[in-house]
């Protein structure tokens, strides 16, 4: 699928060569990857401290019941 994008070209080459990519292709799709990365990172932070847990679960204690 051909798309015409207008992408900040200063960005483009300062993320090409941070990057050290082969290509434009290259450096976006890496860019989209890890800005994907990230922004699922950062839903499983939210999590934190919002789950409750059980004080009488004991995980060594199941770990073998089923011997």
């Amino acid at each position: 699928m051909a798309t015409n994008l207008s992408i900040d070209m200063q960005l483009l080459e300062d993320a090409l060569k941070i990057g050290r990519f082969k290509s434009k292709k290259d450096t976006v799709n890496m860019a989209l990857a890890e800005f994907i990365k990230k922004r699922k990172a950062a839903e499983i932070l939210s999590l934190f401290g919002t789950i409750e847990y059980d004080e009488d679960y004991d995980y060594k204690k199941l770990r073998f019941q089923g011997q």
